[in-house]
């Protein structure tokens, strides 16, 4: 483990080896300790997020369940209203979040009404005093000049995996094609959320190279997503086993010391996870969660919110309180 507490951008793949395979209970022990340093561990952000557009998707990723392509029995709903999705967003804050994400199953944003929606969703949660995130698919630069004057405070655009596995899950947009829409969010001064899945298939190897993609980008991601794959029906990834809850604590462990500043989000799987192993997550440097009122994370199960609130009961967590000045460490990154 690094002797210091300064970041860094020049991660080998051969350090990153080295943590990973580090024995378990020694890598928990080594990211805890992180985890503290730039932490308090004792909070836990509590993120809602909320699917404003579902199903119906373009895309090919073999993991979704709002791919057209494929069959799953998922409704196709269109863009909600405004005044909708303020509301919902009310009541997320008065459960506790402070972060609310708005996903679109959308490739791609366009430069319409729909997208004007969108802005205005984005102006009237930034004004409850919540964090704002959006996940819409790949954005141009002025779009995102366009969330960040409408009051995002974050992006979310996640690299899923490995560029050497990525042809295996995504046909129909290539790597270079998210890390560009991560360069647009970055430019635009929003906070960039992006990580990855694992249980798709890929070898260790294969989450090895995401982690090092992520953690030498010129700023690290200030939120790192970790999921376990969600199993949809009728996509092609539907018959894969159940990713096992120590690689999910390997990977967030490693994640911590590798971008300790950053918030790690344990993020869908959850529903498959005990108590025990949510706290072991935890104890890795996982500070963040997706809680829900309808015990959904967009199309797949989640924990509800009176099951999370007994764990921060039981483990003296509390929620995290918004970090105002983030924005403003944003730009001071992208003027040094």
């Amino acid at each position: 483990m690094p002797s210091n507490l300064n970041i860094r951008h020049d991660w080998t793949l051969e350090e990153i080896q080295e943590i990973y395979h580090t024995p378990l209970l020694e890598l928990v022990y080594q990211a805890a300790t992180v985890h503290r340093n730039f932490h308090n561990s004792n909070e836990v952000q509590v993120c809602t997020l909320l699917s404003v557009k579902t199903g119906g998707c373009p895309e090919d990723c073999s993991y979704c369940g709002q791919a057209a392509r494929y069959h799953t029995g998922i409704k196709v709903k269109s863009l909600m209203s405004r005044d909708e999705v303020v509301q919902i967003a009310t009541r997320a804050k008065e459960a506790g979040s402070s972060r609310f994400c708005m996903a679109a199953a959308w490739r791609e944003v366009r430069d319409n009404r729909d997208f004007d929606t969108i802005l205005d969703m984005v102006t009237g949660v930034n004004e409850l005093g919540m964090e704002v995130c959006c996940t819409l698919g790949m954005l141009t630069e002025s779009q995102a000049q366009k969330l960040q004057q409408a009051g995002l405070y974050a992006y979310n655009h996640n690299l899923d995996t490995s560029r050497e596995k990525y042809e295996e899950i995504i046909s129909t947009r290539t790597y270079d094609d998210r890390l560009n829409t991560i360069n647009h969010v970055r430019k635009a001064g929003i906070s960039v959320c992006s990580g990855g899945i694992i249980g798709l298939g890929e070898t260790h190897e294969d989450r090895i190279r995401m982690l090092h993609t992520l953690s030498t980008l010129p700023a690290h991601p200030e939120s790192v997503p970790v999921n376990a794959l969600a199993r949809v029906k009728g996509t092609p990834l539907e018959n894969m086993p159940k990713t096992d809850s120590w690689e999910m604590i390997r990977m967030i462990a490693t994640a911590r010391i590798l971008m300790p500043a950053s918030i790690v989000r344990l993020s869908a799987g959850r529903a498959e996870m005990s108590s025990e192993e949510q706290s072991w997550c935890f104890m890795a440097g996982a500070n963040s969660i997706f809680t829900s009122e309808s015990e959904e994370l967009l199309v797949t199960p989640n924990p509800g919110l009176s099951q999370d609130r007994e764990l921060f009961s039981l483990l003296g967590l509390k929620p995290m309180q918004r970090k105002e000045n983030l924005k403003t460490e944003v730009a001071d990154d992208l003027n040094k």
